[in-house]
């Protein structure tokens, strides 16, 4: 068993860090995030994302002892500390603490060559943003781009929503369209304002697909860099679908 370090105060160096950490300009200063959901924790290190420090309630050992022993078993971190319940709600970004927060190295991250990308254009909410993650995992696809108007993927609401798929995936920031103005990959852009019919439209083996948010749809200056606009037909009673949802039904469709 590693031994862990008793935090009592909220003005202890660790805990100062831990709320920093809940701010994106502070995550992209210290080049780390930090993630308080076990699931996700657990999941990572079984696919060899380690941790840099760890923080647990007793409560939470007490809960969760054979999850807590296969943290300490398996991995490397040195840095295992116990923190009173009363510290766990001082920087929790949850409205019900979870008693167990993984911090971890921000890591740099490049594009699989020869595989299609699902680049990400305004997705301003961190739910639909997380979900779009774990379904492009699901259907096969590993290299997301994401556009500067997005919500930062390091967001606590990001990470909980894609699960461990955050952890699996290539996830590379554009700026100014620079990448998507040079890629070679045809250009595919969702857009329910008109375009070929999903279940009429082919698809080439390798593409980059752009979805855009739910409110804005994807920006003018992307759809003239399109090759082809395509939608998905939907009932007269709807006017548009949430982008997740639409996210799922492209990747299905275009699964390799």
């Amino acid at each position: 068993m590693k031994k862990l370090e008793i935090i009592s105060s909220p003005q202890n160096t660790q805990i100062k860090l831990l709320g920093k950490l809940a701010r994106k300009k502070y995550r992209q200063q210290l080049g780390q995030f930090m993630v308080e959901n076990l699931a996700i924790i657990y999941d990572a290190l079984v696919s060899d994302h380690d941790f840099q420090s760890l923080f647990v309630t007793q409560k939470f050992i007490d809960s969760r002892p054979e999850k807590f022993a296969y943290l300490q078993a398996h991995s490397a971190c040195t840095q295992w500390y116990l923190i009173d319940p009363k510290l766990n709600k001082y920087y929790s970004q949850l409205e019900t603490p979870s008693g167990i927060t993984a911090v971890y190295a921000i890591q740099p991250s490049a594009l699989i060559p020869g595989k299609s990308v699902i680049y990400l254009n305004g997705i301003s909410d961190p739910g639909n943003l997380g979900t779009i993650l774990r379904t492009a995992l699901a259907f096969g696809f590993e290299n997301i781009m994401l556009d500067e108007a997005c919500v930062d993927v390091l967001n606590n609401k990001v990470i909980n929503a894609a699960k461990d798929a955050f952890f699996k995936l290539h996830i590379v920031e554009d700026q100014n369209f620079a990448w998507l103005k040079e890629t070679a990959l045809p250009i595919y852009a969702a857009n329910s304002d008109g375009g070929v019919a999903l279940v009429e439209f082919k698809a080439s083996p390798i593409f980059c697909l752009v979805l855009g948010s739910e409110s804005h749809g994807v920006s003018e200056e992307v759809l003239q860099l399109a090759q082809a606009s395509v939608k998905i037909e939907i009932s007269d009673q709807m006017e548009s679908l949430n982008v997740a949802t639409a996210a799922g039904i492209f990747l299905y469709a275009w699964r390799s």
